[in-house]
């Protein structure tokens, strides 16, 4: 069993930066693809960044490519998302994940272990 926990949420101004930072205890997130996908009121979970073992492998949705930067410590077992100039519409519950494979995903269905979730809130 892995245990994803996701820290580093909060209210944050318009234009401003938040760090969300994903722990793994009990066991490590291995050789595994992991990812930050969020859910914002009345909407459905969307996937947001993916990163594969290999860091240099990433995958961001068009909403965050250029504003957001996923990164990983295999030697920590940490997932950190980087959020730069957020807007309201970037108000949501965010996740962290792990794969059950290592190429980087956008398929929730190919996540296995999931964070109970950070709440980030934009307020313009």
């Amino acid at each position: 069993q892995v245990q994803l926990v996701e820290s580093g949420g909060g209210l944050v101004q318009a234009g401003g930066s938040l760090r969300l930072s994903c722990a793994a205890s009990g066991r490590s997130f291995g050789s595994y693809a992991l990812g930050w996908f969020r859910r914002a009121p009345g909407k459905e979970r969307e996937f947001v960044a993916g990163i594969a073992f290999i860091s240099r492998h990433t995958a961001y949705a068009d909403s965050v490519r250029g504003r957001f930067t996923i990164s990983r410590d295999n030697a920590k077992n940490t997932l950190t998302l980087q959020m730069e100039s957020l807007t309201p519409e970037d108000t949501a519950v965010y996740s962290c994940a792990r794969s059950r494979g290592v190429g980087v995903t956008t398929f929730q269905g190919d996540y296995d272990y999931w964070g109970q979730g950070t709440q980030v809130t934009v307020s313009s």
